[in-house]
């Protein structure tokens, strides 16, 4: 399974335009090679260099296997967990100092999770515990000035 975008390499710069210095955009993502046996996709985006730790960016979950792309600025179809920003939906790069690392992290389930709207990445973490049959990751990279 393949995990890219046409906004930036992986190891590369996200452009300001998908982050709090710009319209805070959701990032354009490409998915491929989705295993056959998948009846879910879920994407969590998160950044571990936060100061107070993983810091939650987006969660999203029971996306359809068949699912190629997410547009730029769009929500795909799915249910979308809690942000450490206490909100759902996607919140871009806001780093408060250096550059920090954004995890997009694409698992396929053998199964549709049974969560409620608003979920938290850990409560997401938990259901999918059992049932990845394959993860996929793109990194992405951000300094604000």
């Amino acid at each position: 399974m393949r995990l890219t975008s046409t906004a930036f390499e992986n190891n590369g710069l996200i452009p300001s335009e998908f982050t709090c210095d710009g319209d805070d955009l959701s990032v354009p993502l490409s998915i491929r090679a989705v295993p056959a046996n998948a009846k879910s996709l879920a994407l969590i985006m998160d950044d571990p260099d936060a100061p107070v730790g993983t810091f939650v960016h987006w969660v999203i979950w029971n996306l359809p296997p068949e699912t190629k792309d997410i547009m730029k600025g769009n929500a795909p179809s799915g249910l979308q967990g809690r942000t450490d920003f206490g909100k759902t939906g996607y919140g871009g790069p806001c780093p408060p100092s250096g550059t920090h690392r954004y995890f997009f992290k694409l698992y396929a389930l053998d199964t549709i999770l049974n969560l409620k709207d608003g979920s938290s990445k850990k409560e997401i973490e938990m259901a999918m515990e059992g049932h990845i049959i394959e993860r996929a990751e793109l990194v992405g990279k951000y300094k604000r000035g």
